[in-house]
């Protein structure tokens, strides 16, 4: 099974992207963030067109995450966090395809930081590990893709000095990500490429795709049960450099 977490940035701006991908790469399962549309105009009938079922949380204009697989509909289990019942975000969904339980996660970005909106993204970092916490004791199969915002080492990126100040690679946010690993979720791209400089985000700015100044904030984590069942972990990056692209390449894991 090919699990695959794509950062959208705005499904409709990148429909015929996200369908070339679909269709050359064939992927199993593709966890969808920043969908950037609302329920109604979710593009379902393209997507069932290429082959793919699709469950969806989305939001006008921001946020938005989905879950598709390919030939069957995925089985919801879970829309958003508990833990804040006024946060109105669509940042989380769950669900279960072919027996494994697979979540498209959208954490919050966090600038500027110090604020609000840091804040948040550090309350929303510790919902998010009590929920993983409930599906570790589940003891199955367990996936957690999505983007995460969060530079977890010093060598996903390309330069430590430029991102000393973001929120994604504030020492509280890495904090929150180890918190999170040490329940026994396994970094599939970590395990993959243990030495690092691998990125999954380049931005429109600064011409930092074609200076290859990204780094990694999409991440797969696997519970236990699904690490036991691992066999590859990669980026698409190509795809990042295709016209019209996403600032976000696919990032995906394999399992037996």
């Amino acid at each position: 099974m090919r699990i695959v977490s794509y950062n959208v940035n705005g499904i409709k701006a990148r429909l015929p992207r996200l369908i070339e991908y679909l269709t050359e790469e064939q992927p199993d399962v593709v966890c969808l963030q920043e969908l950037k549309a609302s329920d109604e105009t979710f593009p379902e009938a393209d997507i069932r067109a290429a082959g793919y079922g699709a469950i969806w949380y989305g939001q006008k204009g921001f946020n938005g995450v989905a879950v598709l697989a390919r030939g069957i509909d995925p089985i919801e289990r879970q829309r958003g966090l508990g833990g804040e019942p006024e946060d109105e975000h669509s940042r989380y969904l769950e669900a279960e395809v072919d027996g494994v339980v697979i979540a498209s996660i959208y954490l919050p970005n966090g600038n500027p930081q110090p604020g609000p909106k840091f804040d948040y993204k550090l309350r929303w970092i510790d919902r998010l590990r009590a929920r993983a916490a409930e599906l570790l004791a589940e003891e199955r199969a367990v996936v957690l893709a999505g983007d995460y915002n969060v530079i977890p080492n010093d060598d996903d990126v390309f330069s430590v000095r430029a991102m000393q100040s973001d929120a994604l690679m504030q020492p509280e946010s890495r904090a929150g990500y180890r918190a999170l690993l040490a329940q026994g979720w396994t970094d599939s791209l970590r395990t993959r490429f243990p030495k690092g400089g691998v990125w999954t985000f380049w931005d429109y700015q600064a011409g930092a795709w074609q200076r290859d100044a990204g780094f990694r904030i999409d991440h797969l984590l696997l519970s236990p049960v699904a690490a036991d069942r691992f066999v590859d972990a990669g980026v698409d990056k190509g795809h990042r450099g295709r016209e019209k692209a996403s600032d976000h390449a696919p990032t995906w894991v394999r399992l037996r």
